[in-house]
């Protein structure tokens, strides 16, 4: 795939200098690593290496990736090695989608306490559906989740909220037997929000009686208790968005949407139209219109579009995708033998690797000429003058 004619790396190059400037003390240490690191992937100034066609002998330079997990053009290298790691933990049961997102007032506060209420976010949405399925009266099983954070709109604006990936179905709690849900229905939409609104409130209000939340600017008055209490009133009666989606098509739709979604970052290159006189054009979504009034274009000043990129950033060794119940990584392999065992499911043996098998493995470079693969033949440093220029930027 060639290059999108507008990159991220691009606005940041334009206006990232004076924007940085203009801001000095309001970005965080990570904000300014994520800027830095998207301006120079795949440029000389992380190094890179030359590479030959073992055919045509056609030269190309392969600049370094930053290998940053909020720069669009890292994600799907590394999107495709945890989907091939995963892809052994499938079942052969229709999959559901549940998304739980938190109402906007606590959202603007998530952006001043990311690690804490993000957590939050997991754990209660994790406990939420763990708790239903148990209930004899709903699924009455143990089940595995994945859940997955995102923290933006379609706009770029602030919006966290997680997705669920679950097997329909879980183990009795003994582990002898498999319980399937409902043909098309998995638990209970209304139960679950009421449920996962009132565990979370909870969970909110002993973080905050911990000293655990940051209250800065309009909501500095919230450090009085009576105060947070009153702010925290009206989130018990309002209803939580708590989404449920029908069943993927099989397997391979779980993969496929996961191939778009775990690796997910604020905004791709592939949305963005322009940047000019008027500021940075992109596609986005209005969810609250139908049909194709749904897709519109937004233009952003780029120091407002870089601001709301930004908001997205997470605190640094912060995991956006976890997994619960059968699917934890402590036990993850003992249970999905025993639910394969259960739904009489012969485990693939991968076949041994032959000479054949080998030779039929995809290079990790190919010719863009003839489609051969392409071998290193020299490797330079950040910074270091390469001896011809580059004809195609190609991925390294």
């Amino acid at each position: 795939m060639g290059r999108p004619a507008l990159e991220i790396a691009d606005i940041f190059r334009a206006h990232g200098p004076a924007w940085r400037r203009a801001q000095h003390g309001h970005l965080s240490l990570g904000q300014l690593k994520v800027m830095s690191a998207i301006e120079q992937c795949r440029s000389a100034a992380l190094g890179g290496h030359v590479l030959r066609c073992h055919r045509c002998e056609q030269l190309e330079i392969a600049y370094n990736s930053c290998r940053n997990r909020h720069c669009p053009k890292c994600q799907a290298c590394a999107a495709r090695r945890w989907l091939e790691a995963r892809q052994i933990d499938l079942l052969p049961v229709d999959y559901y989608h549940l998304v739980f997102t938190l109402p906007a007032p606590i959202a603007a506060i998530a952006y001043y306490n990311k690690t804490v209420i993000y957590d939050l976010l997991f754990a209660v949405a994790a406990e939420t559906l763990h708790t239903i399925a148990a209930d004899p009266k709903h699924l009455g099983a143990q089940i595995g989740v994945t859940l997955v954070l995102h923290t933006w709109g379609s706009a770029l604006t602030h919006h966290p909220h997680v997705h669920g990936i679950v097997p329909g179905g879980g183990l009795t709690p003994d582990g002898e037997r498999w319980v399937a849900c409902k043909p098309g229905f998995f638990l209970p939409v209304r139960v679950l929000s009421r449920l996962f609104r009132h565990r979370f409130i909870e969970a909110l209000h002993q973080a905050y009686r911990g000293g655990r939340l940051l209250l800065f600017g309009e909501y500095a008055a919230l450090a009085d208790a009576r105060a947070f209490a009153q702010w925290l009133a009206p989130l018990r009666e309002v209803e939580w968005v708590v989404y449920a989606k029908r069943p993927f098509a099989g397997p391979a739709a779980v993969l496929a949407y996961l191939s778009r979604y775990t690796h997910r970052v604020a905004i791709s290159n592939q949305r963005l139209l322009a940047l000019d006189e008027r500021g940075v054009t992109f596609r986005c979504k209005d969810y609250r219109a139908t049909g194709k009034t749904r897709y519109k274009t937004m233009t952003l000043d780029p120091d407002e579009f870089m601001r709301r990129f930004l908001l997205h950033v997470l605190p640094a060794g912060f995991h956006r995708i976890r997994h619960y119940g059968l699917l934890a990584n402590a036990r993850r392999r003992e249970h999905l033998a025993r639910a394969r065992e259960l739904l009489h499911v012969v485990p693939d043996v991968e076949p041994p690797l032959t000479a054949a098998s080998i030779a039929n493995v995809q290079p990790t470079f190919v010719c863009p000429h003839c489609g051969a693969a392409m071998i290193i033949v020299e490797v330079f440093a950040r910074g270091e003058t390469i001896r011809a220029p580059p004809t195609l930027r190609a991925a390294a």
